[in-house]
């Protein structure tokens, strides 16, 4: 079962606690920490998303930078967001009516502000997932893959995105779904997830996996967004690539090769980040930088009242 992973103290109250599973490998690939059962087969979720990528770029993508972390993104929705899934569209020599992901509307809060005042409303685009949908277009169309049907399980495309999963993490895949963009999902233990991102974070200049390290660290606003927690960890920690994941997934790599992957067992977003600073600090990270991370304010009319904070359980 999951074990207590984070707790929600209101004052001197604990209120509430946070169930979870969460892994942590040091460079030689030694478990520094576990809790809950890491070893059963989750859905990683958007966390998959380094890894889609780097089969993208095995398969001909040729894409570097900020359009690269675009495409490894679940972005916010703010405005450069969208226009780079417009320039990696043109790329392709399509244009929006291309996206089949989920419309929606923007997820940074910020943004979806300003998108509602703007009179704006759910739209393929301003889905967090068009940068992938985009990358994933534009990879067929450098294969001369069919575009129409890019989701289905059984296209080239999607193929090769199960094979270098089951290759990076070193599992097959224990489960299928479809993901919130309309994206096959494929499900692996989070010991397989924290393999993939050591592996990715830890690779030699010149491979596709550092390009994708790279190209993720060096442009985090374009992975996340304006506040988003994701994006805060990797300006804070050089080398270092984090994907956040929907249903309470978090996965990191460090260039040396550590990992730590997580999932909150109900699914909330609000303990994740909480949980991998203390993993990454046990891991001997020096988490200085990631102060404003290592704790969730807990409101009291408005006013911090308490904090969202890691269970003693997960150091002891």
């Amino acid at each position: 079962m999951h074990e207590v992973v984070a707790e929600v103290w209101r004052g001197e109250f604990l209120e509430s606690v946070h169930h979870g599973s969460v892994v942590a490998f040091d460079a030689s690939g030694a478990e520094v920490l576990r809790k809950g059962h890491p070893e059963r087969v989750t859905l990683p979720r958007s966390s998959n998303k380094p890894v889609q990528g780097l089969a993208m770029l095995r398969n001909g993508l040729d894409l570097d930078g900020e359009l690269l972390a675009l495409a490894c993104a679940s972005h916010s929705g703010e405005d450069f967001h969208v226009e780079g899934a417009r320039r990696i569209l043109a790329l392709a020599g399509l244009d929006l009516t291309a996206l089949q992901c989920t419309p929606d509307l923007p997820i940074g809060e910020a943004a979806l502000a300003a998108h509602l005042a703007a009179g704006r409303g759910r739209a393929p685009e301003y889905m967090n997932c068009s940068g992938k949908h985009a990358a994933m277009l534009l990879t067929c169309v450098r294969n001369g893959w069919s575009t129409d049907d890019y989701l289905s399980p059984d296209h080239p495309l999607q193929v090769a995105m199960r094979t270098t999963l089951e290759e990076l993490s070193g599992e097959l895949v224990g489960a299928v779904g479809v993901d919130g963009c309309g994206a096959p999902l494929f499900g692996i233990s989070l010991n397989g997830l924290a393999r993939a991102f050591g592996t990715i974070a830890s690779a030699p200049e010149g491979t596709p996996e550092h390009r994708i390290a790279a190209a993720m660290n060096r442009h985090p606003e374009w992975v996340g967004g304006t506040g988003r927690d994701v994006t805060e960890l990797m300006r804070a920690l050089p080398g270092a690539l984090a994907k956040d994941g929907a249903e309470g997934v978090y996965a990191i790599g460090l260039p040396d090769g550590s990992a730590v992957a997580l999932k909150i067992a109900d699914g909330s977003s609000r303990a994740r980040a909480v949980v991998v600073v203390e993993a990454l600090r046990m891991l001997g990270v020096d988490v200085g930088a990631l102060t404003s991370l290592a704790t969730v304010p807990v409101l009291g009319h408005g006013l911090p009242v308490g904090a969202v904070r890691p269970a003693l359980a997960l150091a002891g």
